[in-house]
Protein backbone atom coordinates (compact mmCIF):
# COMPACT_ATOMS: atom_id res chain seq x y z
CA UNK A 1 0.00 0.00 0.00
CA UNK A 2 0.59 3.47 -0.68
CA UNK A 3 1.41 5.75 2.49
CA UNK A 4 -2.25 7.88 2.10
CA UNK A 5 -3.97 4.17 1.66
CA UNK A 6 -2.47 2.45 4.69
CA UNK A 7 -3.54 5.49 6.58
CA UNK A 8 -7.20 5.18 5.29
CA UNK A 9 -7.03 1.73 6.12
CA UNK A 10 -5.68 1.20 9.63
CA UNK A 11 -8.18 4.73 10.76
CA UNK A 12 -10.63 2.26 8.36
CA UNK A 13 -9.73 -0.69 10.85
CA UNK A 14 -9.24 1.73 14.14
CA UNK A 15 -13.43 2.76 13.52
CA UNK A 16 -14.88 -0.85 13.70
CA UNK A 17 -15.47 -0.63 17.25
CA UNK A 18 -16.56 3.04 17.46
CA UNK A 19 -19.59 2.83 14.80
CA UNK A 20 -20.60 -0.37 16.13
CA UNK A 21 -21.26 0.63 19.59
CA UNK A 22 -22.59 4.59 18.57
CA UNK A 23 -24.48 4.11 15.71
CA UNK A 24 -26.99 1.87 17.62
CA UNK A 25 -27.53 4.29 20.34
CA UNK A 26 -30.63 6.34 18.47
CA UNK A 27 -32.48 3.18 17.42
CA UNK A 28 -32.22 1.48 20.78
CA UNK A 29 -36.26 1.81 21.29
CA UNK A 30 -36.85 0.67 18.02
CA UNK A 31 -34.89 -2.27 18.84
CA UNK A 32 -36.51 -2.72 22.16
CA UNK A 33 -39.96 -2.51 20.68
CA UNK A 34 -39.17 -4.79 17.90
CA UNK A 35 -37.84 -7.63 20.12
CA UNK A 36 -40.31 -7.24 22.50
CA UNK A 37 -37.82 -6.08 25.50
CA UNK A 38 -40.32 -5.22 28.07
CA UNK A 39 -38.33 -3.18 30.26
CA UNK A 40 -36.36 0.07 28.33
CA UNK A 41 -33.00 -0.42 30.94
CA UNK A 42 -32.86 -3.90 29.13
CA UNK A 43 -32.07 -2.45 25.89
CA UNK A 44 -28.62 -1.52 27.22
CA UNK A 45 -27.40 -5.17 26.96
CA UNK A 46 -27.26 -5.04 23.57
CA UNK A 47 -24.13 -2.39 24.05
CA UNK A 48 -22.91 -4.03 27.01
CA UNK A 49 -22.64 -7.31 25.03
CA UNK A 50 -20.52 -5.96 22.48
CA UNK A 51 -18.22 -4.30 24.95
CA UNK A 52 -18.21 -7.60 26.71
CA UNK A 53 -17.05 -9.79 23.76
CA UNK A 54 -15.01 -7.13 22.93
CA UNK A 55 -13.02 -6.33 25.96
CA UNK A 56 -12.61 -10.94 26.28
CA UNK A 57 -11.06 -11.29 23.01
CA UNK A 58 -8.36 -9.08 23.63
CA UNK A 59 -6.25 -11.40 25.76
CA UNK A 60 -5.67 -13.98 22.81
CA UNK A 61 -5.47 -11.97 19.65
CA UNK A 62 -1.69 -10.43 20.38
CA UNK A 63 -0.47 -13.91 21.10
CA UNK A 64 -2.63 -15.12 18.14
CA UNK A 65 -0.96 -12.86 15.73
CA UNK A 66 2.42 -13.35 16.82
CA UNK A 67 1.96 -17.17 16.11
CA UNK A 68 -0.10 -16.83 13.29
CA UNK A 69 0.38 -13.87 11.52
CA UNK A 70 -1.09 -10.57 11.01
CA UNK A 71 -3.19 -10.92 8.14
CA UNK A 72 -4.64 -14.59 8.57
CA UNK A 73 -5.58 -13.13 12.35
CA UNK A 74 -7.30 -10.12 10.90
CA UNK A 75 -9.17 -11.91 7.90
CA UNK A 76 -10.61 -14.23 10.88
CA UNK A 77 -11.88 -11.06 13.15
CA UNK A 78 -13.12 -9.10 10.33
CA UNK A 79 -15.20 -12.84 9.09
CA UNK A 80 -16.49 -12.65 12.23
CA UNK A 81 -17.54 -8.99 12.59
CA UNK A 82 -19.02 -9.08 9.37
CA UNK A 83 -20.49 -12.48 10.25
CA UNK A 84 -22.09 -11.49 13.49
CA UNK A 85 -23.44 -8.29 11.46
CA UNK A 86 -25.65 -10.37 9.25
CA UNK A 87 -26.33 -12.47 12.18
CA UNK A 88 -27.90 -9.26 14.19
CA UNK A 89 -29.74 -8.38 11.10
CA UNK A 90 -31.91 -11.48 11.31
CA UNK A 91 -32.49 -11.53 14.96
CA UNK A 92 -35.82 -11.92 16.46
CA UNK A 93 -35.21 -12.10 19.89
CA UNK A 94 -33.04 -10.42 22.08
CA UNK A 95 -31.23 -13.44 22.71
CA UNK A 96 -30.27 -13.61 19.25
CA UNK A 97 -29.31 -10.21 19.20
CA UNK A 98 -27.16 -10.68 22.02
CA UNK A 99 -25.16 -13.51 21.07
CA UNK A 100 -24.52 -11.79 17.85
CA UNK A 101 -23.12 -8.86 19.60
CA UNK A 102 -21.07 -10.88 21.76
CA UNK A 103 -19.27 -12.02 18.51
CA UNK A 104 -19.63 -9.28 16.98
CA UNK A 105 -17.41 -7.65 19.88
CA UNK A 106 -15.10 -10.39 19.44
CA UNK A 107 -14.37 -10.29 16.03
CA UNK A 108 -14.16 -5.89 16.36
CA UNK A 109 -11.37 -6.53 19.02
CA UNK A 110 -9.21 -7.86 16.31
CA UNK A 111 -8.84 -4.74 14.56
CA UNK A 112 -8.15 -2.59 17.80
CA UNK A 113 -5.17 -5.07 18.42
CA UNK A 114 -4.41 -5.67 14.60
CA UNK A 115 -4.59 -1.84 13.61
CA UNK A 116 -1.46 -0.99 15.96
CA UNK A 117 0.46 -3.88 15.49
CA UNK A 118 0.59 -3.61 11.61
CA UNK A 119 1.73 -0.12 11.42
CA UNK A 120 4.31 -1.04 14.43
CA UNK A 121 5.71 -4.01 11.98
CA UNK A 122 5.60 -1.60 9.09
CA UNK A 123 6.59 1.90 10.21
CA UNK A 124 9.07 3.05 13.43
CA UNK A 125 9.84 6.32 15.00
CA UNK A 126 8.41 9.59 13.44
CA UNK A 127 6.83 7.36 10.59
CA UNK A 128 5.36 5.58 13.08
CA UNK A 129 3.80 8.22 14.84
CA UNK A 130 3.01 10.80 11.74
CA UNK A 131 0.45 7.22 10.65
CA UNK A 132 -1.09 6.93 14.41
CA UNK A 133 -1.82 11.25 14.21
CA UNK A 134 -3.30 10.82 10.75
CA UNK A 135 -5.45 7.62 11.31
CA UNK A 136 -6.43 8.70 14.91
CA UNK A 137 -7.88 12.21 13.51
CA UNK A 138 -10.32 10.08 11.82
CA UNK A 139 -10.90 7.68 14.64
CA UNK A 140 -11.89 10.81 16.43
CA UNK A 141 -14.48 11.67 13.94
CA UNK A 142 -15.97 8.61 14.15
CA UNK A 143 -17.66 9.00 18.21
CA UNK A 144 -19.17 12.49 16.66
CA UNK A 145 -20.41 11.29 13.54
CA UNK A 146 -21.87 8.05 14.40
CA UNK A 147 -25.44 8.45 16.27
CA UNK A 148 -25.95 11.08 13.16
CA UNK A 149 -24.93 8.10 10.79
CA UNK A 150 -27.37 6.13 12.56
CA UNK A 151 -30.07 8.50 13.01
CA UNK A 152 -30.17 9.14 9.41
CA UNK A 153 -30.60 5.47 8.52
CA UNK A 154 -33.37 5.75 10.87
CA UNK A 155 -35.01 8.29 8.48
CA UNK A 156 -34.97 5.92 5.70
CA UNK A 157 -34.62 2.12 6.53
CA UNK A 158 -35.37 0.27 9.64
CA UNK A 159 -33.42 0.05 12.50
CA UNK A 160 -31.93 -3.42 10.71
CA UNK A 161 -30.39 -1.14 7.86
CA UNK A 162 -27.96 0.09 10.73
CA UNK A 163 -26.45 -3.51 10.72
CA UNK A 164 -26.79 -4.29 7.35
CA UNK A 165 -24.20 -0.66 7.01
CA UNK A 166 -21.61 -2.36 10.16
CA UNK A 167 -21.93 -5.57 7.69
CA UNK A 168 -20.68 -3.84 4.47
CA UNK A 169 -17.98 -2.35 6.54
CA UNK A 170 -16.71 -5.57 7.69
CA UNK A 171 -17.06 -6.47 3.84
CA UNK A 172 -14.86 -3.55 2.52
CA UNK A 173 -12.61 -3.98 5.22
CA UNK A 174 -12.30 -7.67 4.63
CA UNK A 175 -12.02 -7.39 1.07
CA UNK A 176 -9.09 -4.58 1.21
CA UNK A 177 -7.28 -6.97 3.55
CA UNK A 178 -7.39 -9.95 1.34
CA UNK A 179 -6.56 -8.22 -1.80
CA UNK A 180 -3.89 -5.34 -0.96
CA UNK A 181 -2.62 -6.25 2.82
CA UNK A 182 0.52 -8.34 2.61
CA UNK A 183 1.47 -10.53 5.57
CA UNK A 184 3.69 -7.90 8.20
CA UNK A 185 5.29 -10.24 10.14
CA UNK A 186 8.50 -11.54 9.00
CA UNK A 187 8.67 -15.40 9.27
CA UNK A 188 11.46 -15.08 11.12
CA UNK A 189 9.91 -13.01 13.81
CA UNK A 190 6.81 -15.81 14.54
CA UNK A 191 6.83 -17.08 18.00
CA UNK A 192 5.08 -20.48 19.26
CA UNK A 193 2.20 -19.71 21.63
CA UNK A 194 4.11 -20.11 25.85
CA UNK A 195 2.10 -20.70 28.38
CA UNK A 196 4.88 -19.93 30.55
CA UNK A 197 5.73 -16.86 28.86
CA UNK A 198 1.93 -16.30 29.42
CA UNK A 199 2.29 -16.93 33.01
CA UNK A 200 5.44 -15.09 33.44
CA UNK A 201 3.94 -11.58 31.93
CA UNK A 202 0.81 -12.34 33.84
CA UNK A 203 2.97 -12.49 37.37
CA UNK A 204 5.08 -9.11 36.34
CA UNK A 205 1.59 -7.30 35.62
CA UNK A 206 0.28 -8.45 39.01
CA UNK A 207 3.87 -7.73 41.13
CA UNK A 208 3.80 -3.71 39.75
CA UNK A 209 2.19 -1.54 41.68
CA UNK A 210 1.62 1.09 39.15
CA UNK A 211 0.36 -1.20 36.46
CA UNK A 212 -2.09 -2.35 38.54
CA UNK A 213 -2.91 0.84 40.35
CA UNK A 214 -3.26 2.90 36.96
CA UNK A 215 -5.21 -0.31 35.21
CA UNK A 216 -7.94 0.06 37.81
CA UNK A 217 -7.91 4.12 37.82
CA UNK A 218 -8.86 3.64 33.99
CA UNK A 219 -11.29 0.88 34.88
CA UNK A 220 -13.08 3.27 36.69
CA UNK A 221 -13.31 6.23 34.00
CA UNK A 222 -13.88 3.41 31.38
CA UNK A 223 -16.74 2.92 33.33
CA UNK A 224 -18.18 6.06 33.64
CA UNK A 225 -17.53 6.32 30.09
CA UNK A 226 -19.84 3.29 29.37
CA UNK A 227 -22.27 4.43 31.89
CA UNK A 228 -22.95 7.25 29.81
CA UNK A 229 -23.03 5.86 26.79
CA UNK A 230 -25.71 3.13 27.74
CA UNK A 231 -27.82 6.13 29.65
CA UNK A 232 -27.46 8.71 26.80
CA UNK A 233 -30.62 7.94 24.63
CA UNK A 234 -32.95 7.56 27.41
CA UNK A 235 -31.80 10.52 29.55
CA UNK A 236 -32.66 12.59 26.28
CA UNK A 237 -35.71 11.21 25.42
CA UNK A 238 -37.10 10.49 29.09
CA UNK A 239 -35.41 12.80 31.44
CA UNK A 240 -35.26 15.98 29.04
CA UNK A 241 -37.93 15.05 26.65
CA UNK A 242 -35.53 16.21 23.48
CA UNK A 243 -34.72 12.99 22.15
CA UNK A 244 -34.25 15.30 19.17
CA UNK A 245 -31.30 16.99 20.28
CA UNK A 246 -29.39 13.31 21.11
CA UNK A 247 -27.51 13.14 18.06
CA UNK A 248 -26.51 16.99 18.17
CA UNK A 249 -25.28 16.70 21.79
CA UNK A 250 -23.74 13.86 21.98
CA UNK A 251 -21.72 14.59 18.82
CA UNK A 252 -20.78 17.78 20.43
CA UNK A 253 -19.69 15.99 24.14
CA UNK A 254 -17.64 13.37 21.71
CA UNK A 255 -15.88 16.77 20.45
CA UNK A 256 -14.57 17.50 23.63
CA UNK A 257 -13.14 14.20 24.11
CA UNK A 258 -11.87 14.62 21.12
CA UNK A 259 -10.09 18.59 21.87
CA UNK A 260 -8.67 16.59 24.70
CA UNK A 261 -6.68 14.03 23.24
CA UNK A 262 -5.27 16.73 20.30
CA UNK A 263 -4.48 18.87 23.57
CA UNK A 264 -2.74 16.00 25.65
CA UNK A 265 -0.58 14.87 22.51
CA UNK A 266 0.75 18.46 22.27
CA UNK A 267 1.29 19.29 26.14
CA UNK A 268 2.26 16.01 27.86
CA UNK A 269 5.86 15.75 26.53
CA UNK A 270 5.90 19.21 28.22
CA UNK A 271 4.37 18.82 31.37
CA UNK A 272 4.33 15.12 31.88
CA UNK A 273 2.13 12.28 32.12
CA UNK A 274 1.62 12.48 35.67
CA UNK A 275 1.12 15.86 35.38
CA UNK A 276 -1.68 16.00 33.02
CA UNK A 277 -3.46 13.22 34.12
CA UNK A 278 -3.59 13.93 37.83
CA UNK A 279 -4.62 17.50 37.43
CA UNK A 280 -7.64 15.98 35.00
CA UNK A 281 -8.48 14.03 37.56
CA UNK A 282 -8.63 16.36 40.02
CA UNK A 283 -11.32 18.47 37.16
CA UNK A 284 -13.16 15.06 36.59
CA UNK A 285 -14.40 14.58 40.07
CA UNK A 286 -14.63 18.80 40.47
CA UNK A 287 -16.98 18.34 37.73
CA UNK A 288 -18.56 15.05 38.98
CA UNK A 289 -19.10 16.56 42.34
CA UNK A 290 -20.75 19.43 40.96
CA UNK A 291 -23.02 17.61 38.61
CA UNK A 292 -24.13 16.13 41.56
CA UNK A 293 -25.20 19.14 43.30
CA UNK A 294 -26.81 20.30 40.86
CA UNK A 295 -28.88 17.78 40.33
CA UNK A 296 -29.70 17.10 44.35
CA UNK A 297 -30.68 20.92 44.16
CA UNK A 298 -33.06 20.48 41.34
CA UNK A 299 -31.69 22.51 39.24
CA UNK A 300 -31.03 20.52 36.65
CA UNK A 301 -31.61 20.88 32.73
CA UNK A 302 -30.44 19.43 28.93
CA UNK A 303 -28.14 22.75 28.87
CA UNK A 304 -26.18 22.04 32.44
CA UNK A 305 -26.25 18.38 31.99
CA UNK A 306 -24.81 18.58 28.40
CA UNK A 307 -22.38 21.00 29.57
CA UNK A 308 -21.22 19.17 32.66
CA UNK A 309 -20.87 15.97 30.63
CA UNK A 310 -18.26 17.91 28.07
CA UNK A 311 -16.41 18.92 30.80
CA UNK A 312 -15.70 15.46 32.25
CA UNK A 313 -15.39 13.62 28.63
CA UNK A 314 -12.49 16.53 27.97
CA UNK A 315 -10.95 15.53 31.61
CA UNK A 316 -11.43 12.01 30.27
CA UNK A 317 -9.56 12.64 27.32
CA UNK A 318 -6.80 13.81 29.51
CA UNK A 319 -6.92 11.03 31.79
CA UNK A 320 -7.57 7.52 29.81
CA UNK A 321 -4.46 7.72 27.27
CA UNK A 322 -2.02 8.72 30.16
CA UNK A 323 -3.44 6.36 32.43
CA UNK A 324 -2.75 3.41 29.80
CA UNK A 325 0.68 4.27 29.17
CA UNK A 326 1.66 4.76 32.94
CA UNK A 327 0.46 1.51 33.72
CA UNK A 328 2.70 0.20 30.57
CA UNK A 329 5.81 1.23 31.35
CA UNK A 330 7.28 -1.17 33.89
CA UNK A 331 5.92 -4.11 32.12
CA UNK A 332 7.44 -2.59 28.67
CA UNK A 333 9.38 -5.57 27.89
CA UNK A 334 6.15 -7.98 27.80
CA UNK A 335 4.11 -5.16 26.01
CA UNK A 336 2.16 -7.40 23.91
CA UNK A 337 0.65 -9.25 26.81
CA UNK A 338 0.32 -6.26 28.76
CA UNK A 339 -1.61 -4.54 26.45
CA UNK A 340 -3.78 -6.87 26.23
CA UNK A 341 -4.81 -7.56 29.75
CA UNK A 342 -4.89 -3.82 30.36
CA UNK A 343 -7.42 -3.93 27.09
CA UNK A 344 -9.63 -6.76 29.10
CA UNK A 345 -9.49 -5.04 32.39
CA UNK A 346 -10.72 -1.79 31.47
CA UNK A 347 -12.80 -3.02 29.06
CA UNK A 348 -14.53 -5.49 30.59
CA UNK A 349 -14.48 -4.18 34.15
CA UNK A 350 -15.55 -0.71 32.51
CA UNK A 351 -18.28 -2.78 30.62
CA UNK A 352 -20.04 -4.26 34.00
CA UNK A 353 -19.44 -0.39 35.90
CA UNK A 354 -21.53 1.08 32.93
CA UNK A 355 -24.29 -1.39 32.48
CA UNK A 356 -24.76 -1.24 36.53
CA UNK A 357 -25.27 2.56 35.83
CA UNK A 358 -27.44 2.19 33.65
CA UNK A 359 -29.53 -0.26 35.47
CA UNK A 360 -30.06 2.36 37.95
CA UNK A 361 -31.55 4.87 35.29
CA UNK A 362 -35.14 5.88 36.92
CA UNK A 363 -36.44 8.93 34.49
CA UNK A 364 -33.90 11.17 35.80
CA UNK A 365 -29.87 11.70 36.10
CA UNK A 366 -29.53 11.49 39.73
CA UNK A 367 -28.69 7.73 39.68
CA UNK A 368 -26.07 8.52 37.10
CA UNK A 369 -24.31 11.38 38.59
CA UNK A 370 -23.60 9.99 42.03
CA UNK A 371 -22.04 7.14 40.33
CA UNK A 372 -20.03 9.42 37.93
CA UNK A 373 -18.99 10.44 41.90
CA UNK A 374 -18.17 7.14 42.49
CA UNK A 375 -16.46 6.01 40.21
CA UNK A 376 -14.30 9.07 39.90
CA UNK A 377 -13.20 8.75 43.60
CA UNK A 378 -12.39 5.25 42.80
CA UNK A 379 -10.08 6.04 40.37
CA UNK A 380 -8.43 8.69 42.83
CA UNK A 381 -8.19 5.93 45.60
CA UNK A 382 -6.28 3.68 42.74
CA UNK A 383 -3.56 6.35 41.53
CA UNK A 384 -3.18 7.42 45.11
CA UNK A 385 -2.19 3.73 45.54
CA UNK A 386 0.23 3.65 42.61
CA UNK A 387 1.78 6.65 43.31
CA UNK A 388 1.98 5.92 47.38
CA UNK A 389 -0.09 8.70 48.45
CA UNK A 390 1.28 10.99 45.77
CA UNK A 391 0.05 13.10 42.89
CA UNK A 392 1.23 15.79 40.84
CA UNK A 393 4.98 14.84 40.96
CA UNK A 394 6.97 14.93 37.80
CA UNK A 395 7.39 11.63 35.61
CA UNK A 396 9.87 9.26 38.07
CA UNK A 397 11.95 7.13 36.27
CA UNK A 398 10.88 3.37 35.86
CA UNK A 399 13.16 2.07 39.12
CA UNK A 400 10.96 4.36 40.98
CA UNK A 401 7.72 2.75 39.25
CA UNK A 402 8.00 -0.99 39.19
CA UNK A 403 7.31 -2.64 43.00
Amino acid sequence: MGFREFVLFIAGLMATNAIAIDSMLPALPAIGHSLAIDTANHTQLIVTAYLLGFGAAQLVYGTLADRFGRRAVLVFGLALYTAASVGAIFAGSLEVMLAARVLQGVGSASTRILAITIVRDCYSGSHMARVMSLAFLVFLSVPVLAPSIGQAIMIVAPWRAIFLMLCLLGVVLLVWTLWRLPETLHPEDRSPISFAGISHAFGLIVRSRVTIGYMLAMTMAMGGLFGFINSAQQIFADAFKSEELFTLIFAGIAVFMAASSLLNARVVEKLGMRRVSHFALAGYLGVTLVHAAIVLAGVENIWTFSALQGAMMFCFGLMVSNFNSMAMEPVGHVAGTASSVLGFVSTVGGALFGFALGQHFDGTTLPLTLGFVALALGALVFVLFAERGRLFRADVPLSDTSS
